[in-house]
């Protein structure tokens, strides 16, 4: 049985082999994206038990996910197959001075927008103890955000914890002042907030990691943990009032930025749930994040157990 659960669209991705202009690329690595794809195969490859919760159309991209997700020991039961509308997906330009890479997403009326409150009556609660969520499904359609807010409190009231990253994406949203007002509605219903300082700073109106923090204890957030970026590591602040600097792991050189993120909610929760105290677990986020950055592609990086204490150890 899944210990935690997670929702999102998990789309076809392709990523440019040659570092040019998307337009004038003729080769492509095919893959899987997803900010909660990468958030459940980092905690797989710790060892953990994720079930997925999404749709997928009943095409070959959306075969092709649900065969991916299995071979990466993701559970696979609440990801539904859509007969009349196609799977998302992704293009990724290649970059080679560790810049954010253009990406393309190709996500209108996808099989996913189309997610509804109803899909989430068959989950089965027992077991599962963190549902982890991400602003993004919220800002692809309303029956998205619906089920997602549901899948949050159905987490609260069968007593399970729940984790928030808003995981910004200004471009899918009507204005941004929905966007603030939706996102921090739903980061209400949760235990554990993981926002960007930037993001932080559009969400809150406030310009440091601690008055950010406290937007969210005073609303109910047990804990706060900010990534600061780069090599200023994180903050984090408990609802007791405990508040602590984490710096950041030593990055030789970025590669690939996105997913680093993902693996950072992956470090903090996998730790939480291990029942480590919040500084070792964010500790154990900003090492996944640094490891992250290292690979190419949305995921790749994220560690095993054996390579994550090996690298905290000598980093």
């Amino acid at each position: 049985m899944p210990e935690v659960l997670t929702i999102g669209e998990a789309m076809g991705l392709f990523i440019a082999e040659e570092s040019k202009p998307l337009k004038d690329v003729q080769q492509f690595t095919r893959s899987v994206c997803g900010a909660e794809v990468n958030f459940s195969i980092g905690l797989a490859r710790l060892g953990h038990d994720v079930a997925y919760v999404s749709r997928v159309g009943a095409d070959p991209l959306g075969e092709h996910i649900i065969d991916f997700l299995k071979e990466n020991h993701i559970d696979t039961a609440y990801v539904m197959e859509d007969e009349e509308h196609l799977t998302g997906m992704q293009m990724k330009a290649k970059t080679q001075d560790g810049s954010d890479p253009l990406v393309v997403n190709y996500r209108k009326n996808t099989a996913f927008s189309y997610f509804k409150q109803q899909n989430l009556q068959n989950i089965d609660w027992q077991g599962v103890k963190h549902v982890h969520a991400t602003g993004i499904p919220a800002a692809l359609s309303d029956s998205c955000c619906q089920a997602l807010e549901k899948l949050m409190e159905d987490a609260r009231a069968h007593g399970c914890t729940v984790s928030f990253d808003p995981n910004l994406r200004p471009a899918l949203w009507p204005s941004q002042k929905v966007m603030v007002d939706t996102l921090n509605n739903l980061a209400a219903k949760a235990d554990l907030i993981l926002p960007g300082l930037n993001e932080g700073k559009i969400l809150t109106g406030f310009e440091e990691p601690e008055q950010i923090a406290d937007f969210y204890l005073q609303r109910g957030a047990q804990a706060v943990v900010i990534k600061l970026g780069g090599s200023r590591g994180a903050y984090a602040k408990e609802k007791n009032g405990k508040h602590f600097p984490a710096p950041s792991f030593n990055v030789e050189h970025v590669v690939d930025t996105v997913g680093a993120g993902d693996g950072f909610a992956v470090g903090i929760i996998s730790a939480l749930l291990e029942g480590l105290p919040l500084a070792e677990a964010v500790r154990r986020g900003t090492a996944i994040g640094a490891l992250a950055v290292m690979s190419p592609g949305d995921n790749e990086g994220l560690p095993n157990r054996q390579t994550l204490q090996h690298f905290m150890e000598v980093a």
